[in-house]
């Protein structure tokens, strides 16, 4: 197709030639207002193998995205922001020109009554009648007529990906199972623990003396809790602030020192004393969170739907690049 173009090309070139050869023999014809001017009709950005995408077809893609960017007070930042986005929408074009590509080659159809299935779903699901959905589009950048050659064009790759690439992704029972065992790991961890605590205050700066003082105070307090007394009861006796219950806690939600310690208690141990921006703390972990998982046979086919979507992904990744470097890929933007 490239060569075709190419000697189209020069078939124009020629009888532009050999227009101007008699049009020397001819007289002058009057000058037009319009003379020496260059018109650009449209500009192409991108040529993919025997395919091309302008510049009109880039700016509409680039319409829902671009409102964020053309925020930035900067001119120098928003137009390299805009350009970043312009880069990065062209280089998902290409892709989905080179899937549509791939698609065609292993003789892949849409008919027209697929785009028009999927086009009222479109229209019931945003509760759209006709004029919405072609006034919706126009916000958009998009035709009905273009927004339906698009349409056509996405699920021709969504069919060309369900048949080329997703027969190579396998799942096993292995695969599924070890998956829910790192999921059960991770749910016998404590997401959150209920606080209590003791608090003997200190100064900024403690002396030898105070710090001795303070640290026997929590080893009394710890100790009376260990000997039966309630921890609300010790907190009465021992504490400097009348807040004894501190409330649930996330893991991140505390300094990591603390966490660490905290994180390590079961439910109804006591630990101190614990160094604070206040003084020394004596710790009740009264209750714990952690999070229920189901049992196996309930998340095996979601879990097995989980891993064969990302592989999928994956595999749809390395499938595209691969059709990369096959192809003749000239970018023009500038």
């Amino acid at each position: 197709m490239r060569d075709l173009l190419i000697g189209l090309i020069v078939l124009l070139v020629a009888g532009a030639a050999a227009r101007d050869a008699s049009a020397q023999k001819a007289p002058p014809a009057p000058q037009s207002p319009n003379a020496g001017k260059k018109f650009t009709l449209e500009r192409v950005v991108a040529i993919v193998n025997d395919a091309i995408i302008l510049e009109s077809e880039l700016d509409a893609r680039l319409v829902p995205v671009r409102a964020e960017a053309e925020q930035i007070q900067d001119p120098t930042e928003r137009r390299r922001r805009l350009a970043k986005l312009a880069s990065q929408v062209l280089d998902e074009m290409v892709n989905e020109e080179l899937i549509v590509q791939a698609a065609e080659a292993a003789k892949i159809e849409v008919d027209s009554s697929e785009v028009q299935a999927a086009l009222d779903e479109i229209k019931q699901q945003n509760n759209l009648d006709d004029n919405g959905l072609t006034q919706a589009l126009a916000g958009q950048g998009y035709t009905l007529q273009n927004y339906k050659l698009d349409l056509r064009r996405q699920l021709l790759r969504l069919r060309a990906v369900n048949q080329l690439v997703a027969p190579k992704v396998q799942v096993t029972e292995e695969d599924v199972r070890a998956r829910y065992d790192q999921m059960q790991r991770r749910s016998a961890a404590v997401e959150a623990v209920y606080l209590s605590h003791i608090l003997i205050k200190l100064p900024d700066h403690p002396s030898e003396q105070q710090l001795t003082a303070a640290k026997e105070k929590a080893a009394k307090a710890i100790a009376a809790v260990k000997g039966g007394m309630t921890f609300a009861d010790a907190a009465k006796q021992f504490s400097d602030d009348t807040n004894v219950e501190l409330g649930w806690f996330q893991r991140g939600s505390m300094q990591a020192d603390w966490e660490q310690i905290v994180f390590s208690m079961e439910k109804g141990d006591v630990r101190g004393p614990v160094s604070g921006p206040q003084g020394l703390h004596v710790f009740l972990v009264s209750d714990v969170k952690q999070s229920n998982l189901k049992p196996f046979a309930e998340m095996k086919e979601q879990l097995q739907r989980e891993i064969k979507r990302r592989e999928l992904d994956k595999q749809t990744a390395t499938w595209v690049e691969e059709l990369r470097k096959k192809a003749y890929i000239d970018i023009k933007l500038q």
